[in-house]
């Protein structure tokens, strides 16, 4: 990672949030709803390129027995120089000190994603159970 990068573990503001997430080409969210989200999250990253945002993650759950991890998206413009690495690196660092035997620790693999996410240690579900959503 550039000496320029700086990473944060808190979460991103609303409006931060919502651009890159848009601009990654993820779904947008209400800013409500990322405000009350980004509260709420267990631990974030967030890396900036001097005040701009460009690469983030989170940890949400109960705390205990379920963890999910949530929103890993880098600007376009930084992709390709191992931020999404990073990112995961910093979130599976604080898994490993703050979930229980037993815990479980999902997310959702969009390609090319997945690539990512196997690297560290995750795998598929299916065929023995099927990720499903309903969105509001």
């Amino acid at each position: 990672m550039e000496n320029s990068f700086t990473i944060i573990y808190e979460p991103a503001t609303p409006d931060e949030y919502i651009d890159l997430r848009i601009e990654g080409g993820i779904s947008g969210k209400s800013h409500k709803a990322a405000a009350v989200g980004l509260k709420n999250s267990l631990f974030a990253v967030s890396i900036y390129d001097n005040k701009s945002l460009i690469g983030m993650g989170r940890v949400i759950g109960d705390g205990g027995a379920f963890f999910q991890i949530v929103d890993i998206v880098v600007k376009p413009s930084y992709q390709g120089r191992g931020l999404g690495k990073v990112v995961m690196k910093e979130l599976v660092n604080y898994l490993g000190e703050n979930t229980y035997p037993g815990s479980y620790v999902s997310l959702i693999a969009d390609d090319p994603a997945n690539k990512l996410y196997e690297q560290f240690g995750f795998k598929y579900t299916y065929p023995n159970s099927h990720g499903m959503y309903r969105m509001y």
